[in-house]
């Protein structure tokens, strides 16, 4: 299943590398963040919304919402 996450305090390209980094670590594919969006797109497959939003926020961002697409 993908999802959309909409993230906010990403400000710069290592920002996007953390978050990237911590969502490989939690199983997630297909890992596309967007610093511009202010978003990521990973297929989920059967993560949880709470593991997903655990994992962003652990490195010191924010989710807003998470969504299926």
């Amino acid at each position: 299943m993908k999802k959309k996450i909409s993230i906010e305090g990403m400000s710069c390209g290592h920002c996007v590398a953390h978050v990237e980094e911590a969502l490989k670590e939690i199983g997630a594919d297909s890992i596309a963040v967007s610093l511009e969006k202010k978003s990521a797109e990973i297929e989920a497959g059967s993560l949880t919304d709470e593991k997903i939003k655990a994992a962003v926020e652990e490195v010191g961002y924010d989710v807003i919402k998470i969504e299926s697409i």
